[in-house]
């Protein structure tokens, strides 16, 4: 049986994912930085009938939970076949180039940049024993240099120069991981999951948050012939998928 591990998989798209993966007959860790909120997701899909599922107590932003929570699924298994680096936070609006402070700047990276480089070195050794090992980035449209100096792209005047800022860097982040992993069998993807409505932009998205499991754990399933080091975004691009940098 396949592993997964999903950071922030307690709810919304992240929660999706998880469902998603386990109808895929995949076993999934849920990843969850407060371990009660990812009980209570655990417990909800095992009510679904979903057996094959285990919350993970996960801080992406602390390296002492991180490798807690890899001693932890080492218990049960020696491999990791997906990892998906969904946690992330917005940092707030508005965001300004010339007014938000650095320490905003800091709080945001940490999550959505450092946080992923953290989970991704704890757990590398772990993918490499996989047959068919994948690392799905969570990213965004918001992320890609070319759509936001685009005047023509409806979202051209929602700047945020934090959150926009930090997945532009998890996006080289992921690119030049995906080159030093050129000769493995893992493949590493950033993917959009689109303007969703969840909490974290107040429901103010458009997007489902089926479609936005969808897209990330597309990528997830991907077979050995599969694209690595590539940016989807079918929000945006629904025919070719692949977002511009």
């Amino acid at each position: 049986m396949k592993t997964a591990l999903i950071t922030g998989a307690n709810k919304s798209i992240g929660f999706e994912a998880t469902r998603l993966l386990l109808k895929e007959g995949f076993f999934v860790y849920l990843g969850s930085r407060n371990l009660e909120n990812g009980l209570e997701a655990a417990n909800n899909l095992k009510k679904e009938g979903y057996e094959n599922v285990q919350a993970i107590q996960i801080d992406v932003c602390n390296q002492n939970s991180i490798d807690t929570a890899r001693e932890e699924i080492e218990k049960h298994s020696e491999i990791l076949d997906v990892l998906i680096n969904n946690a992330g936070i917005s940092g707030g609006m508005p965001q300004s180039a010339l007014e938000s402070n650095v320490d905003v700047f800091n709080k945001v990276y940490d999550t959505n940049v450092y946080g992923v480089i953290r989970v991704t070195q704890a757990f590398i050794k772990l993918l490499k024993k996989s047959s068919e090992p994948r690392i799905v980035n969570v990213s965004s449209s918001q992320g890609s240099l070319t759509l936001a100096t685009d005047e023509s792209n409806k979202y051209y005047h929602f700047k945020g120069a934090v959150y926009q800022s930090s997945k532009s860097a998890l996006n080289m982040y992921s690119v030049v991981l995906a080159y030093e992993l050129r000769e493995t069998l893992i493949k590493v993807n950033m993917v959009d999951p689109g303007f969703t409505k969840t909490d974290f932009n107040h429901h103010r998205g458009t997007g489902t948050v089926e479609d936005a499991a969808k897209r990330i754990t597309k990528y997830a399933l991907i077979s050995n012939d599969g694209p690595t080091g590539k940016f989807f975004s079918e929000e945006f691009y629904p025919e070719t998928g692949e977002c511009p940098w």
